[in-house]
């Protein structure tokens, strides 16, 4: 169901863990500069920021599941069933099909506020690739170095949150999710106090007490919380591969792993296809896939000025 995160040291990081009991043949995918980005119900984009991003590996349209580009904007979209309530076409809107937002967003944005900006007059449509592929409901977080925000298209119209924790993952919306941290704000990294009541003796006979009742299941709400208090707690240097490093140890904190949930019978789990880290700030893209090993990607080792996709397939 995937949990997304933001770290900052010296730079800035943004990643995720995509978890699914499907892949899609997922690929990096760098969108160069001149490559024309054809939307079907508003203006074709001919020149524009480039991206690099991982992306479903199906026809030549970058289905992006998360991406970054150029100006240090990244954006990610994660499940959201049960909420999501795309629109139909709307004509005193911007129509953008829930495929096409991350490159609409990303292609012509350098900051949070340009996105936002996009998002005022921006209708998400219900609108489907191909007839193979129906829309996925999703909900989207997008950060810079300076700021997060999550995105919803719910029954009510499209909502924007401003998202101080830096964290998304799936149920229920983002409000719900960021309040019901309020039931953990007694947690901490310090060992607990005894204010137990009476006069009862208790003692600290572990290290971590101070953490006792943090989720550890691996439920969408329950992982929000535990993603945010990991990621509020996390201490690392400020050099690439220590920042890296620990980014990548949040993520691991709710990954998923083959056989605990099972989503039908008899085999088939979901679990962390791959997790990934892209330091914002540099345009490189680390992840790794359940099997394989930790790899990037610069996409400024790549030509930006091309018209035509750059694909790599993931090394699992």
């Amino acid at each position: 169901m995937c949990t997304a995160a933001n770290y900052l040291t010296k730079c800035h990081y943004f990643g995720r863990n995509f978890d699914y009991e499907i892949s899609y043949n997922e690929r990096v995918t760098i969108t160069p500069r001149n490559y024309p980005l054809i939307f079907r119900d508003t203006e074709d984009i001919e020149n524009h920021y480039g991206i690099i991003g991982i992306a479903a590996g199906i026809d030549e349209y970058p289905l992006y599941y998360d991406a970054c580009n150029e100006k240090g904007l990244a954006m990610g979209g994660l499940n959201f069933p049960d909420y999501c309530d795309y629109k139909p076409l709307n004509e005193s809107k911007v129509n953008i099909a829930s495929f096409e937002i991350i490159p609409y967003i990303l292609s012509q944005s350098k900051t949070i506020n340009d996105a936002k900006r996009l998002l005022v007059d921006l209708n998400i449509s219900n609108e489907k690739f191909s007839t193979q592929l129906p829309p996925s409901p999703l909900h989207w977080i997008i950060s810079d170095r300076n700021a997060s925000i999550v995105v919803e298209v719910v029954k009510e119209g499209l909502n924007v949150y401003d998202n101080p924790v830096g964290v998304l993952t799936n149920n229920p919306p983002f409000d719900k999710q960021l309040f019901n941290l309020n039931n953990y704000m007694a947690l901490s990294n310090k060992a607990p106090e005894n204010t137990f009541g009476g006069n009862l003796d208790l003692a600290i006979y572990s290290r971590g007490m101070g953490s006792i009742g943090l989720p550890g299941d691996v439920s969408s709400q329950s992982r929000f919380v535990k993603a945010s208090f990991v990621k509020e707690n996390s201490v690392s240097g400020d050099s690439e591969k220590e920042s890296v490093s620990q980014f990548f140890h949040i993520l691991a904190s709710v990954e998923q792993q083959k056989g605990c949930t099972l989503v039908e019978e008899p085999d088939k789990f979901e679990y962390t296809i791959y997790s990934d880290c892209y330091n914002t700030d540099k345009g490189i893209l680390y992840y790794k896939t359940y099997d394989g090993p930790q790899t990037s990607v610069n996409m400024h080792d790549e030509n930006l000025e091309t018209d035509q996709l750059i694909n790599f397939e993931l090394i699992d």
